[in-house]
């Protein structure tokens, strides 16, 4: 593989991470694809949703991406914003069709374990 496009994708996944929105944005409107998946199966809109960055994760689901795909370790990014007590990306997933049963763990299985009563109301909601 090309390196310049593996150090592109470890930016992409970096900006991510960071929710550094406008830059991630800027690569995606010049073609850098929105379901861009690393090596353990985590999309751009897993990490966003991870790490709590809402703007990443909205403007993500409104550019296309996908809300119930998983991870290598069968996680979604409703469970990893549920996990991040993500209000905001919680309620965006939801109304881009997010399955709160799908995955392993499932965002119910997050809430749960976790002990996320807020989170757990915002499922309920959504339900």
């Amino acid at each position: 593989m090309d390196q310049a496009a593996v150090e592109l994708a470890h930016r992409m996944f970096d900006l991510a991470r960071e929710g550094a929105a406008e830059q991630l944005a800027a690569y995606l409107d010049a073609g850098v694809p929105v379901g861009l998946t690393d090596p353990k199966g985590d999309t751009l809109l897993i990490l966003a949703a991870y790490y709590g960055h809402d703007a990443v994760v909205a403007d993500l689901l409104a550019r296309g991406a996908t809300p119930d795909h998983t991870n290598d370790r069968g996680q979604t990014a409703l469970a990893a914003a549920l996990f991040a007590r993500s209000a905001p990306s919680v309620t965006a997933l939801l109304a881009a069709g997010a399955d709160p049963h799908h995955g392993s763990p499932s965002a119910w299985a997050t809430v749960e374990h976790f002990d996320l009563p807020d989170m757990r109301a915002l499922l309920e909601a959504g339900a």
